[in-house]
């Protein structure tokens, strides 16, 4: 379908809705396949009524079409499921089973014999893995914020989710027009002309009932050719508009891109104009060809320009106001929003930084991930519904030898550097730092909490002021502008593209945008010049004065169809304005700001719908339709004078600074209920067991650094546990295979801790036996506990919890841990023999904290971490288990290395182990998964590391360990994956080495003579 054919459906759409055909407008959008309506999606989802919510899906994709496709019908069927066996309905549990459920056994079989396993019992929550499942109606809203992710990030959804920003009554607008200018070819137009049809094009009847002229005809083909016809600025398709207004238009983009004189009414006028969506910047043959536009040749039906019959019918358009316009009744505005759901002003959390924040930006597609930059040149990257810093990276050098003299000799007088912008790039694959002194650095973001050095530019002689992404012929750029009066575009090798030269005065700001197919850059001055620019040598466009001549910034709005610009002038008048792109000129300028400043204001969009500006230790929004303010929050106290701020792109989100060195979320009504679920989730998560899903691993990385995101789950949070049960969608995801992850990287960096000011301490409650000592100690993987298991074979639990001190309730030394135990009072104590003293202590977590193994020389103990009971105990010694290793996609499978050399590859759900790895020589002391190359890394008191397949158990290569001359092959090995999955780090007495599994080859080692003493554990 062509792409006029798919628009008019979008008109048909919006009149549907506006008449009140509800059911008719979800049918022509499941039909078409052009929009999906998420909130009618939500509606029937929320409803229970599950045929209709597969029947709207269907017109989008089917089960089989990809992997998130598969996870969107199995959540919904899965969900169906649960609710007739909550209702005691076997029948009906049985038909989903057989009839939904059914398609999914090919891809994990034992999935479906434990999801059919629930029909034998009489409340479904009696297993451990459902024990926390909800009410119906929570259930449900747990289930929606995770199909919603799956459908966002599913490619076959992209492009349908939003509808288009249209007028009001778009369609019943082209028929006026259209019937306008029938009228207006009438010989004998009629005042007040009744129309009586649209079946037949209109023409006025002659009053001597002669023979009414023959009716202008549009053909056909030219509604399937719309390239046949010239655009003619708003009205560009195969509808052109009265030449006048053409001809207007053209010359008023013609003006704007012509380097004008700026006129007098940019800094007086607030004017509140009429102003064409039409575009911007154009190259000059654009231009000539915009001053004289022209209606195709022999066009049937329509009357060429500059022939006779177009100056008859100009001469009939200048006076137009004698003849009463056409008009097709509209029905009347009603308010479409409320204050309370969509602007974001309740305070959701506050999160300390620990320095002044400079520039923040939310990722493009996980609308929670968010890049702080601060002014000691620090960047950090946090998950603000779970307040958590991911990730933190202090300024440093990557190459000094690199960066220019000018620079060099800067740093050396002034060490101190500030963040000036972070950006994340149009795919969240990449985040943009500059910096106040010549420098910007590209990170390449590759999921969680890994954060890769990729490029550092000398950018600018002086302060980088602004960076942005840009995709000139279709390659992401990075633009940059700064002290040395200078923009400049950059590839992402390094490579300088274009330098524009033009302003007098340091480039305060850049805003790259993209109007069809014209590419440009506006940049603004600190003496207010505004410019814009062509990807070209030919210089600016563009030369206005901004309101105030000072510093200003200028955004578009979410579906690039208003412009924008907020600054302050020296004098301290803030000014927020929208321009008339076409003319030049403002438009309209927005009234609520405070005199007097003392910095520069900024403001963000959002929505095509708000305005955001922090001013006056406030936050004032306003709507782009009206001029003054809306409405305006303190954020309960403790902003700066200047607040800075930035929407997520949802718009559901709002982060603030602090006046003391943080920054403040705030939500509208789905933003918190968004975070509520996610807090939610979290807390599942490290209390409910995983159900069994397939051996396969998922990928974990987003599929970036050069191609689109991949994965569904923020990869910047714990993957959430849909109502206790989520690994069973994971479960349905093929096995990756080693050549699926890159083959680059990152070289081990290390850094010595040489203050003692670096390290920090907590001393726990001594609540072990004096005795005893504490023999292993892990983190829980959700990061709020600590459990020791000591030599008398007794484990301890101890954990943090959320306090004003500690808002995200995570591990800290700043805080002591609270010893935790059930009001059973039960103890998870293992099994010892009496002579334990050779006995080799080890414990294991599984992934998501719910069951925790361990033993001390005796049989092996699986406990549940919510009660303390003792769920089974397996391999009574001899021989004895030495190491232990949950498989990280499957809770019943467990890797134990063994005294005696072998690895145990045991399944306790049958009680049976259904293999033994052999090939060490000594005892199994490491026992690592990589979830991402789904193999098993061991090693041995042998000091020799092997890599086993995760599917069918083979071994694949053994390596050695590289060990001082003279040095027997002995002494305990131990391995532990990097959150890459890729990168493991092995600990020997004589070395600490980094290996590339991937590759299955050592990366780097320490060795421990070089520093006057033998390593015991890393």
């Amino acid at each position: 379908m062509s792409s006029l054919s798919r628009e008019l459906v979008f008109l048909i759409l919006q009149f549907l809705e506006e008449e009140k055909f509800k059911e008719t407008v979800h049918r022509l959008e499941q039909e078409s396949g052009f929009l999906f309506n998420m909130k009618y999606f939500e509606e029937k989802a929320l409803a229970g009524e599950w045929d209709e919510v597969e029947k709207y899906l269907s017109g989008f994709t089917k089960v089989d079409d990809n992997r998130y496709s598969m996870k969107i019908f199995f959540e919904i069927r899965k969900q169906k499921y649960l609710e007739a066996l909550d209702m005691h309905d076997r029948a009906k549990a049985v038909e989903i089973l057989a009839k939904d459920l059914k398609v999914f056994s090919t891809f994990n079989e034992e999935l479906y014999k434990e999801i059919t396993h629930l029909l034998t019992l009489e409340n479904f929550r009696e297993n451990e893995q459902l024990s926390k499942y909800g009410d119906t109606k929570s259930a449900r809203s747990i289930m929606l914020v995770e199909l919603k992710k799956l459908i966002e990030a599913n490619p076959l959804f992209r492009e349908k989710l939003v509808f288009p920003t249209l007028k009001a009554s778009r369609l019943r607008t082209l028929i006026n027009q259209s019937l306008n200018w029938q009228h207006q070819l009438c010989k004998n137009p009629r005042p007040n002309p009744d129309i009586k049809t649209l079946f037949t094009d209109h023409s006025c009847s002659p009053s001597n009932g002669a023979r009414a002229p023959t009716p202008v005809t549009l053909p056909v083909t030219a509604v399937a050719k719309p390239s046949t016809f010239a655009p003619l600025g708003v009205h560009g398709g195969p509808f052109p508009p009265p030449p006048a207004a053409a001809a207007a238009n053209a010359n008023g983009l013609a003006s704007w891109m012509a380097n004008a004189n700026p006129p007098s009414s940019v800094q007086s006028a607030i004017v509140a104009a009429s102003v064409s969506a039409s575009s911007l910047p154009f190259p000059q043959n654009q231009v000539s060809v915009l001053k004289h536009p022209r209606t195709p040749p022999n066009t049937f039906g329509m009357i060429e320009y500059g022939s006779s019959d177009h100056e008859q019918l100009m001469k009939r358009l200048r006076s137009a106001q004698s003849v009463d316009e056409v008009t097709y009744p509209a029905p009347p505005q009603q308010a479409l929003w409320s204050l309370d759901d969509d602007l974001p002003r309740s305070v959701a959390c506050t999160i300390h930084q620990g320095s002044n924040v400079t520039s923040m930006d939310f990722h493009p597609s996980h609308h929670t991930l968010l890049t702080v930059g601060c002014s000691n040149g620090e960047i950090s990257l946090w998950e603000v519904g779970m307040r958590e810093r991911l990730v933190s990276k202090p300024f440093k050098l990557w190459d000094m030898a690199a960066c220019s003299v000018p620079f060099q000799a800067s740093i050396v007088k002034d060490s101190s550097i500030s963040v000036s912008r972070v950006a994340w790039s149009p795919d969240g694959n990449l985040i943009g730092v500059a910096f106040t002194k010549h420098l910007v650095h590209l990170y390449t973001y590759q999921g969680s909490n890994d954060l890769r050095s990729h490029l550092e530019i000398d950018a600018h002689v002086g302060g980088v002021n602004d960076l942005a992404f840009s995709h000139p012929n279709k390659n992401l750029c990075v633009v940059t502008c700064g002290d040395d009066k200078l923009i400049k575009v950059w590839d992402l090798a390094g490579s300088k593209l274009f330098n524009f030269e033009g302003h007098e005065a340091p480039v305060y700001s850049v805003c790259p945008h993209q109007k069809e197919n014209i590419q440009f850059i506006f940049s603004t001055a600190v003496d207010g010049k505004i410019k814009a620019w062509l990807y070209d040598n030919m210089g600016s466009r563009v030369d206005y004065d901004a309101p105030g001549q000072w510093c200003t910034t200028m955004l578009y709005s979410a579906d690039g169809s208003r412009l924008f610009s907020c600054g302050t002038s020296k004098d301290g008048d803030s000014f927020l304005v929208e321009w008339n792109e076409s003319e030049g000129k403002i438009k309209k300028a927005f009234s609520g700001f405070r005199k007097n400043s003392t910095g520069v204001v900024q403001f963000d969009t959002t929505r095509n719908r708000f305005l955001a500006v922090g001013d006056d230790s406030q936050i004032k929004f306003w709507d782009m339709n009206n001029a003054n303010i809306l409405t305006s929050t303190g954020a309960e106290g403790g902003l700066p004078n200047l607040p800075r701020l930035r929407f997520n792109k949802e718009g559901n989100l709002l982060v603030v600074t602090t006046a003391d060195n943080g920054f403040k979320v705030l939500a509208n009504a789905n933003g918190l209920r968004a975070l509520r679920a996610m807090e939610a989730r979290s807390y599942e998560a490290s209390r409910t067991l995983e159900m069994k899903v397939s051996s396969s691993a998922i990928g974990t990385s987003i599929g970036p650094v050069v191609s689109k995101v991949e994965r569904v789950d923020s990869p910047a949070r714990p993957t959430p546990i849909l109502n206790g049960v989520e690994p069973m969608s994971r479960g349905i995801e093929k096995p990756r295979n080693l050549e699926d992850v890159s083959e680059k990287a990152k070289p081990w960096e290390l850094t010595e801790i040489v203050d003692p000011t670096q390290c920090r301490t907590v001393t726990t409650p001594d609540n072990l036996d004096p005795a005893s000592k504490v023999a292993r100690l892990l983190y829980t993987n959700s990061g709020v506990g600590v459990i020791a298991l000591g030599t008398n074979g007794l484990q301890k639990l101890w954990k943090w919890s959320r306090s004003e001190q500690n808002p995200s309730g995570k591990a800290t030394a700043s805080i002591v841990p609270q010893h935790w135990q059930p009001n059973s009072g039960l103890l998870m104590t293992n099994d010892v023999p009496d002579n334990s003293e050779d006995a080799v202590p080890c414990i294991a977590l599984s992934k998501n904290d719910s069951y925790v193994m361990s033993a001390c020389g005796g049989k092996v103990s699986l406990f549940n971490m919510m009660t303390f009971k003792v769920m089974t105990t397996f391999m009574p010694p001899p021989p004895a288990s030495t190491f232990l290793a949950f498989h990280p996609q499957d809770n019943n499978i467990i890797a134990i290395g063994m005294e005696d050399s072998a690895i145990h590859i045991y399944n306790v759900r049958v009680d049976e182990v259904k293999t033994k790895l052999k090939g060490h020589q000594k005892r199994i002391s490491g026992l690592a998964f990589s979830t991402s190359l789904n193999i098993l890394v061991s090693s041995g008191a042998d000091a020799q590391l092997f890599f086993w397949n995760a599917d069918n158990w083979e071994k694949i290569k053994s390596v050695a360990l590289q060990l001082p001359a003279g040095k027997a092959p002995q002494g305990d090995t131990r391995v532990q994956f990097h959150s890459d999955q890729v990168r493991f780090l092995v600990c020997h007495e004589t070395q600490l080495a980094v290996y590339d599994a991937n590759k299955m080859e050592r990366m780097r080692q320490v060795k421990s003579y070089t520093l006057c003493y033998g390593f015991k554990y890393a």
